[in-house]
């Protein structure tokens, strides 16, 4: 019996029946899902949606969406073709590896996630037009159009949204004294949020093309806004340019995974799980028991120790990943596995650099009605980026520079450890958990999903590809249903309140686990297709909405 109970009136609101002209949205914010979906009603595919939803996000979720961020997209097209778009943001040239150290080599405190030096070169404008001019089928004003109207006409802000405006309301005054379009002595849920100057700026994008944003007068707002503290230069701009890359691929039974490469590291470690897995009977053992808990956070250990000693941008550092994605390999890694007792994490490797990650991100999945499909994670690192608005420009800049690593051996807040793959170096793309993620079965399209939450994107994507596969749930049932995280570092076991109970934590330590607690683990938006339906999956975790289309001849 499943103790996270999802009502089956809810699940057949987000149903549809199957066929070739059936379109969905899953998404952060209800308005973004709103414009993804009119896009899709005349005639968009999947990545005209996702420039919608990209550029919607960026109004109604200023948080995590953005154009002064950056993120991850991966593609299949009906015919079954898969891409990759990286636009990830960058360091400036200017970047140095010991930029956040003092002179004793000490972390400065909040240097590389505050102000002007936290922020890397924003790629999600080159992104948006890389993946237009490469896939997009309705002309680029059309799709600017639908977020200037939101931001110029307003929207009612979320519960989660004021209560977020206004727990970060000194942190906006003090890095924006007279540029805060957040200015608000209390914001409650229902007001209107409206952004004139953020719709000047998509305007004149949508005017000028690229050039818009990374040379001319925004771009010389951004550095002006910057200039006294940072180090990004209009050569760092002009220069910046998104990257296809070649998706991770593997094949399981009758499923095959498509997933994002370095400088994600979700690709390559989800693959490392399942890998791992297969090497034990997952089916004999209780969904959600103190055994499955332990074997799958066994299992994590691995495969986030290899993360941190591995893993980087593949263009700076060679990246193994053949060795990484050798099931021999993972084989042998599995038998150090104790299915009686924890290992400790001190025990299975160590790293020696401090890497950092934030959880704020957003995530949508799209399907549209010719058979394609679009995964995008997207970000500006922790909760509204670096906190520093682009001088009447009303956008955000990310705070992506503190995802490098920073110090030899001292670990983030999050506990994360890195290596030399992932220091700082000039030009170079920050490591992420970053999961946008497509599934085949028997070489049809399957699943669409992808999750925010920092180092817990890589574990809520795989619980919930397992809930779906291995545990046969709806995908309402395996997006929302509790889930729990081991990263190798710290060595505890995060579990869900919702999941925790006092008899599980008493096998757990008997295992030789410790476990803290949290409310809410991931955010994962997914879509499932069956042989005579869609359904939806948007998580009960954030302000997610969801909505299924079906054209009719």
């Amino acid at each position: 019996m499943m103790k996270h109970f999802i009502n089956l009136a809810a699940i057949l609101l987000f149903i549809g029946c199957y066929n070739n002209d059936t379109g969905a949205v899953v998404c952060g914010h209800p308005e973004a899902t709103k414009i993804g979906i009119n896009i899709l009603e005349i005639g968009g595919n999947a990545i005209d949606a996702a420039i919608g939803v990209q550029l919607a996000l960026a109004v109604c979720l200023p948080s995590a969406g953005n154009i002064g961020g950056g993120g991850f997209m991966v593609y299949r097209e009906e015919n079954g073709n898969h891409y990759c778009l990286d636009f990830r943001e960058s360091a400036p040239q200017g970047a140095k590896k010991n930029m956040y150290l003092d002179d004793n080599q000490m972390i400065i405190d909040s240097l590389s996630t505050y102000g002007a030096l936290s922020i890397g070169v924003p790629g999600t404008i080159d992104g948006i037009f890389q993946a237009h001019r490469k896939f997009g089928s309705i002309d680029i004003d059309t799709l600017f159009n639908y977020a200037i109207n939101l931001a110029l006409h307003g929207f009612p802000i979320t519960q989660q949204q004021a209560e977020r405006f206004n727990f970060y309301k000194n942190d906006f005054e003090k890095f924006n004294p007279n540029n805060n379009y957040l200015q608000k002595n209390l914001w409650t849920a229902g007001d209107s949020l409206k952004q004139a100057d953020l719709a000047k700026t998509l305007s004149i994008i949508k005017e000028k093309g690229r050039s818009g944003f990374y040379e001319g007068e925004i771009a010389h707002s951004i550095i002006n806004t910057i200039s006294e503290n940072g180090v990004m230069t209009l050569e760092d701009l002009k220069n910046y340019q998104a990257i296809w890359r070649e998706p991770i691929t593997y094949n399981f039974g009758d499923y095959k995974l498509i997933s994002m490469p370095p400088p994600s590291s979700g690709g390559i470690a989800i693959a490392q799980l399942l890998m791992t897995l297969a090497n034990f009977k997952i089916d004999t053992i209780q969904h959600n028991s103190a055994e499955y808990i332990h074997l799958l956070s066994e299992i994590e250990k691995l495969v986030y120790a290899d993360r941190a000693k591995y893993l980087g941008d593949p263009d700076f550092y060679f990246v193994p990943v053949n060795k990484l994605m050798n099931p021999n390999y993972n084989k042998q890694r599995a038998i150090d596995i104790n299915l009686l007792q924890a290992k400790p994490s001190k025990f299975i490797s160590e790293g020696s650099f401090e890497y950092n990650e934030s959880e704020e991100t957003t995530h949508f999945s799209i399907l549209d009605q010719y058979g394609n499909a679009v995964s995008v994670t997207t970000t500006l690192n922790t909760n509204y980026g670096s906190k520093v608005f682009v001088n009447k420009r009303g956008f955000l800049l990310n705070n992506e520079m503190d995802d490098f690593s920073s110090k030899p051996g001292s670990p983030n807040t999050y506990g994360l450890i890195g290596s030399n793959a992932n220091a700082i170096e000039p030009g170079k793309r920050m490591l992420s958990s970053m999961t946008p993620t497509i599934i085949e079965k028997k070489d049809n399209l399957f699943l669409i999903l992808g999750s925010p939450g920092g180092s817990t994107i890589i574990t809520s994507v795989f619980q919930t590809i397992l809930n779906v596969i291995n545990f046969e749930m709806d995908i309402m049932s395996a997006v929302n249903y509790p889930r729990f995280h081991h990263q190798w570092k710290p060595d505890h076991i995060l579990m869900e309140q919702e999941l925790y109970s006092k008899v599980l934590n008493l096998k757990l330590n008997e295992l030789g686990h410790n476990i803290k607690t949290r409310k809410s683990i991931g955010n994962v938006n997914a879509i499932m297709l069956q042989k005579d339906s869609v359904s939806v999956g948007p998580d009960k975790r954030g302000d997610n909405t969801a909505k299924i289309i079906q054209h009719t001849n």
